[in-house]
């Protein structure tokens, strides 16, 4: 297997205020754009050319990577005028793809965070005589998920729509959004029209008569597609739980990147990274959150769980707890945001605005 194809034109909807000027592949996770992490992977399996299929923000990614050389890749861009799904990005990149028709094309979504093996992935692929081949991930609560159930043989039987009653739940097999395809299965998606390869080319293939194979692999698996799991995975990425080569620095409670400044007692754990230029101020304590280039931690104030954007601030004894501040906000002193706030970009909340206990 030498090629593979990265779908990365989403516009991160859900990870807003993080995507409102950067694609959600490009937000810094561990230290480096998350998509670095999924590039290196891939790389370090044998993978050595990518086609990316961009479409939001998609002038940011190749002044970024260029042609891929300094990770030991060929990388190919190729962008859709018009949002075409998951079926239709990879149908419009097949042009740049140099396989023949019965060899491997490696697919990712480009807001997993995992540790599958893909060389496993790929000899299932070609040991099974597969059309196209999925990796599957157990979940304890399939419920948000849509469900592949295989038989004895991994043999993918059918494609269920999130289950919504107990008697639904025939499996707590889900697709964990990485396939490979043989290269001549890409060339009968339709071209030039959305399609989705969840709910038209996966269900039509089978309904045809072709082999879909499921390589069931439970190791660590992560949909980045929230702030909370994208903060999450990135701390699981600095304290080693999730596997990258791309981590640019030891395994640990925290990161710290090579410009940014730490007050001598302020505290990070948890997984903490703070970015090239940021401040850390004297008597602050952040744990499992991202500081993202250029932001500043005032004195005194304690972030948990929390991503705190490109050149934002946060100011004296404020308290943040699962909080996402956008890129250029100032959250000024003694404020308190909780679970699930989100500060857009550029915003200005006052001093001792908002508070879920007394000022006293």
């Amino acid at each position: 297997m030498t090629e593979a194809i990265l779908l990365v034109g989403g516009k991160g909807t859900r990870l807003r205020p993080l995507t409102v000027h950067t694609p959600k592949p490009m937000v810094p996770a561990a230290g480096v754009p998350f998509l670095t992490h999924q590039l290196a992977r891939a790389r370090a399996a044998g993978v050595d050319h990518i086609v990316l299929a961009t479409s939001y923000l998609a002038e940011v990614f190749e002044p970024h990577f260029g042609d891929g050389s300094a990770l030991g890749l060929h990388l190919e861009y190729v962008t859709e005028k018009e949002p075409l799904g998951t079926g239709g990005a990879i149908r419009n990149v097949a042009e740049r793809l140099r396989s023949g028709p019965d060899e491997p094309v490696l697919i990712f979504n480009g807001d997993i965070l995992t540790g599958l093996d893909i060389r496993a992935l790929v000899d299932t692929h070609e040991s099974t005589g597969a059309d196209v081949s999925l990796h599957l991930t157990k979940v304890t609560d399939p419920r948000a998920y849509g469900l592949v159930p295989t038989d004895d043989t991994g043999r993918v039987l059918a494609f269920l729509e999130k289950p919504q009653t107990p008697e639904e739940i025939v499996t707590d097999q889900i697709n964990a959004g990485a396939y490979v395809f043989s290269r001549s299965v890409i060339d009968t998606i339709p071209a030039g029209r959305p399609v989705s390869v969840e709910r038209e080319t996966f269900p039509g293939l089978l309904a045809a008569g072709a082999h879909l194979q499921g390589m069931v692999d439970s190791t660590y698996w992560l949909d980045l597609g929230t702030p909370a799991a994208f903060v999450r995975g990135s701390a699981d990425l600095v304290m080693g739980r999730a596997p990258s080569p791309a981590v640019p620095g030891r395994r640990g409670d925290r990161l710290i990147l090579p410009t940014a400044r730490v007050a001598s007692d302020a505290k990070l754990t948890g997984g903490t990274v703070v970015g090239e230029g940021a401040f850390v101020a004297e008597g602050a304590r952040v744990c499992g959150s991202t500081i993202l280039p250029g932001a500043v931690i005032e004195p005194g104030a304690v972030v948990t769980d929390s991503l705190i954007g490109s050149r934002a601030r946060v100011g004296e004894r404020s308290v943040l707890t699962g909080a996402v501040v956008g890129d250029g906000a100032v959250v000024g002193a003694d404020n308190e945001l909780r679970d699930g706030v989100r500060v857009w970009c550029d915003a200005r909340i006052p001093a001792g605005a908002v508070r879920f206990s007394s000022d006293q």
